[in-house]
């Protein structure tokens, strides 16, 4: 890898302003850096930093260059001069990063938001209350295609968050340039005149698996937001008077095949609904809801479901949930919004002041069980405090509750936690749960819950141990808690070797041991051992070999399964990206057909993608995904294939077209498993997207399924040869607008 040869004097920045950095970086973690923010009169625009002649000029704001790599390298500068330019005005934050490089190399596509993982970036995070635990994300492609997100030590990244903000981007001779626009507006931050923010700026480009950071946020201590810098110099800004109104309407046609009467018939729904949000005093949030909008115009990517002895889990895509949801994470997850079926109106709070951060939530669920017992209607309600110790340690409290309105059934659920850093490298947490239960006989149930956690995290050596406990009697039905009434430790040991300057970015095994008890009695229940041994090349290339050697007591009877498994990926060409994986070995037939006992057969899974990319503007993915059982024989018990295609065609920024046809078809021997002997379907789904920014789009939809379906004389229905049965036709128009006052 070259080091550009473009430095701080060069001619693009022969004319920047004398604003200087109020601390030199110093590569420690144990020193933050500073810079000054100036107020500017004018924003800057993107033609002063493309147009190289005489600079960007005196409003351009305060330069940072020393930017140093996190990955490959740790603390060695970036390979392609970096200079990033902060200014603010009474409305708004602005970033213009600035990046050399051969414009030959950089990855950018004219993509729909938030698809740009695989191009170069440039980010910028903001810790607005300073609390050195959650940080706003702004990232986008050298074209300016955006995406943003949350970020919150212990948590998983939040890509759910939305906001609105602008952001452009220009490829040129020298590199590209980008510029991005924050509304305070779209922030939340303490109530204070004078505002001091941690900040931290990123440049990722691919080709060399390459994360440079200004400050310089090292892998040798653990932690990423307690390491960055401090933005000062932010004074009297305010989101001002800050209240969203965003009304949606959705007409929606379908033709839907019924089984039970054996005939098509037509259904129409006409929604017309209102999402309010005021935000008080800049860091609370107050969000009011009738008959929200619900309708999922993204699909759920397929996944491998035959033989699954747990629920598989698909991720939440409603907008109503998705802001904030990080908020109500906990250690175990006892909160899965996913869980509310059909919501008609609902309210929500949630927000920060000094150490203390906030959520609450309550809304009707009409679809909350199919149990005429309890009717299918129930009010939830949620509320999440959480207070911060020290400088990166919290405690926190979440309490569930669900009521049915027609019954006496409840379910109650109440939780503490806590997460301790201790010195550079460790941190605990740990969990107290407990669920109350009152039955429709009236009758109560309760159990408890535990969890403890500790990690320790460096640049070369990795180490996380977990111990859980859960009762026969814990009940979490609005959680995703997969299974109750065991004892569970987990230990995870991974180290790592990185070569300089050689292809192999980085290598080294990974071992996971993971066992289960029996809370009663103390019987094993379940063992899996795994060692890995994982190398990363440069240009996004892995390869992954895997063994699993496991015990699983099913129905009183044990087994023995073990699993081998590859594993492949790369963008090494910019227009081309591959992922394959294959495993096999053997596994427990978790569904026998009845009078039969589960039995341990051969095993195999597969999955493959492939990505194109033959212009900036157009994608093509294609994926398959495919499982089986099979006796040592070589006798096929279940077998379940999935394929995906889908086009993605970008006209405008605005404006895309997305393309999907699905195939799925799964075959079972009904004599040894508990199955339907065949199934086939397909079906197609197109949606076009006009989006201006989020909370204010256009979509027009129109989706077909398929199946192998027969109706017979006499109307029976039966299962054929051929998916040529439309079964769900649907044509859908949704709008929605953001007004902001």
């Amino acid at each position: 890898m070259k080091t550009s040869p473009f430095l701080l004097g060069s001619a693009l920045l022969a004319g920047a302003p004398a604003y200087a950095q109020t601390s030199t970086v110093l590569h420690s973690p144990s020193v933050a850096p500073a810079v000054e923010i100036p107020r500017v009169t004018e924003p800057p625009r993107l033609a002063w930093f493309v147009e190289q002649a005489g600079g960007p000029g005196a409003s351009a704001g305060a330069p940072i260059s020393d930017f140093r790599q996190r990955e490959p390298g740790d603390g060695i500068a970036v390979s392609q001069a970096t200079t990033v330019y902060l200014s603010y005005d009474d409305a708004s934050l602005y970033v213009v990063f600035v990046c050399r490089d051969d414009p030959a190399n950089v990855r950018a596509n004219v993509a729909r938001r938030e698809a740009i993982g695989d191009d170069d970036q440039v980010i910028v995070y903001l810790d607005t209350f300073h609390d050195r635990h959650h940080a706003y994300f702004f990232a986008a492609n050298p074209r300016g295609v955006q995406q943003d997100g949350i970020v919150t030590e212990g948590q998983d990244w939040d890509l759910s968050f939305d906001a609105v903000w602008s952001s452009e981007g220009r490829v040129t001779d020298s590199g590209y340039v980008v510029r991005l626009a924050i509304p305070f507006r779209s922030l939340r931050f303490a109530n204070d005149t004078a505002q001091t923010w941690g900040i931290a700026l990123g440049r990722t480009i691919q080709r060399g698996n390459e994360e440079a950071y200004w400050p310089h946020l090292t892998k040798r201590v653990k932690g990423f937001v307690p390491q960055f810098g401090a933005l000062q110099g932010l004074a009297r800004i305010s989101a001002g008077r800050n209240v969203q109104v965003n009304p949606y309407s959705m007409a929606a046609q379908a033709r839907v095949f019924d089984e039970d009467v054996a005939a098509h018939h037509t259904e129409r729904d006409q929604r017309v609904g209102l999402d309010a949000k005021l935000v008080l005093r800049d860091a609370f949030t107050l969000d009011a809801t009738v008959n929200p909008d619900f309708s999922q115009v993204e699909t759920d990517d397929p996944q491998v479901t035959v033989n699954r002895r747990f629920e598989t889990f698909f991720p939440e895509k409603r907008p109503f949930f998705l802001e904030n949801a990080g908020y109500y994470q906990t250690p175990v997850d006892l909160f899965f919004s996913r869980r509310i079926v059909d919501p008609g109106a609902g309210l929500r709070l949630s927000g920060k002041t000094g150490r203390w951060a906030v959520a609450a939530l309550a809304i009707n669920d009409r679809a909350a069980s199919s149990d005429s017992a309890t009717g299918p209607d129930a009010w939830i309600g949620a509320v999440r405090v959480q207070r911060e110790l020290g400088k990166e340690s919290t405690v926190g409290f979440l309490v569930t509750d669900r009521e049915f309105r027609t019954s006496a059934k409840a379910d109650r659920m109440f939780s503490a936690d806590g997460r301790w850093r201790a010195g550079d490298h460790w941190s605990v947490a740990a969990q107290v749960m407990r669920s109350e239960t009152d039955r429709t006989d009236r009758t109560h149930g309760s159990g408890w819950g535990v969890l403890g956690d500790v990690s320790y995290d460096s640049r070369s050596f990795d180490y996380a141990g977990k111990y859980q406990d859960l009762a026969p009697t814990f009940d979490a039905p609005l959680g995703f808690v997969s299974r109750i009434g065991y004892r569970r430790t987990e230990h995870t040991v991974e180290y790592t070797f990185r070569p300089k300057n050689r292809p192999v970015v980085k290598y080294g095994p990974h071992l996971k041991v993971n066992v289960y008890w029996d809370r009663q009695t103390g019987r094993l229940l379940d063992r899996e051992i795994t060692g890995e041994f994982r190398v990363e090349f440069r240009a996004n290339t892995n390869v992954e070999m895997a063994r699993v050697e496991a015990f699983e007591l099913f129905d009183g009877v044990p087994f023995h399964p073990y699993t081998t498994a590859a594993k492949f990926s790369t963008s090494w060409l910019r227009w081309l990206g591959v992922e394959a994986s294959y495993l096999w070995g053997t596994a427990v037939n978790h569904d026998p057909a009845a009078s039969l006992l589960p039995t341990l057969e051969r095993a195999r899974e597969a999955e493959g993608g492939l990505t194109i990319r033959p212009t900036p503007r157009l994608r093509f993915e294609q994926a398959l995904t495919y499982g089986e059982l099979r006796t040592s024989g070589g006798f096929r018990l279940v077998r379940e294939r999935q394929l995906r295609s889908k086009l993605d065609y970008q006209f405008s920024p605005r404006l895309s077209l997305r393309a999907i046809v699905d195939w799925g078809a799964s075959d079972a021997d009904t004599t040894r498993v508990e199955a339907d002997a065949q199934e086939r379907d397909w079906g197609a789904d197109v949606l076009v997207t006009y989006l201006v920014h989020p909370g204010t789009a256009l979509y027009v939809g129109y989706t077909d399924s398929f199946e192998n379906l027969v109706v017979l004389p006499g109307g029976l229905v039966r299962k054929s040869g051929d998916r040529t049965m439309s079964t769900a036709r649907q044509l859908f128009v949704k709008v929605n607008y953001l007004w902001r006052f």
